[in-house]
């Protein structure tokens, strides 16, 4: 990843301070540890904080804040994350992933439908609302929230349906963020990509790398955007 544990800790400290309003939380200890595991399986700095700001999603959902959140509360959320993150990229073919003393990591489980699109109508609000999605986009969030109300109630071949109508979804979303770089933002996106692979490339081919690339430069596309994964895994 290019970058030591040390620094990794320093940089996920800074942003949930952040996250925080400027309310200092040390990552020391046990603290310093999980995180440092996390460095060491190679977690993406901005996948990392894409974790935290989950997290903090949901815990602004319910309220005023009481107290400052600690770097332990958003683990789970950092950790499927990076599951999420590995298998758009492709990375679960062909890696094995490893905690720190080397066995074999625990999965962990995906939302449910339900949930996943709850939390897609709340970004994609959040983004039309911000104004880094504009008017283009309201057709879209009016057929993403009408499945949303379908998701409750189907199942079956009904339900994977859904998950394909999703994926279309997904795309189109996709599509429409992406028409709108330039050249040198997509060059941009692109570099940042390959940094963010660097820690898994020795471990891939060139085929694999470059499906991976593609995929993480969908991610930061999204990213820019505002907008999140529509499809569901």
């Amino acid at each position: 990843m290019g970058t030591e544990p040390v620094d990794y800790c320093r940089e996920i400290e800074t942003y949930l301070c952040r996250k925080n309003d400027g309310h200092l939380i040390r990552i020391t200890g046990p603290s310093f540890e999980l995180v440092t595991a996390w460095a060491t399986r190679g977690v993406p700095l901005k996948v990392a904080f894409s974790g935290i700001d989950r997290y903090f999603e949901r815990y602004y959902a319910k309220g005023p804040r009481r107290r400052p959140v600690r770097i332990d509360f958003c683990e789970a959320d950092v950790l499927d994350t990076f599951d999420e993150w590995r298998r758009a990229t492709g990375l679960t073919a062909s890696l094995e992933d490893r905690s720190a003393d080397g066995d074999t990591a625990t999965p962990h489980r995906g939302s449910s439908l339900p949930v996943h699109l709850e939390r897609v109508l709340r970004r994609l609000t959040s983004a039309r609302a911000s104004g880094t999605l504009d008017a283009e986009f309201d057709d879209l969030l009016d057929r993403v929230s009408q499945e949303f109300d379908a998701a409750r109630r189907v199942r079956g071949a009904k339900r994977q349906a859904l998950v394909e109508r999703l994926a279309a979804l997904d795309r189109e979303l996709l599509d429409a963020v992406r028409a709108r770089l330039d050249d040198a933002d997509r060059a941009a996106l692109v570099l940042e990509a390959g940094e963010e692979l660097a820690g898994f490339r020795a471990a891939m081919t060139p085929e694999a790398f470059a499906r991976a690339r593609d995929a993480a430069v969908d991610r930061l596309v999204r990213e820019r955007a505002g907008s999140p994964v529509v499809a569901y895994w």
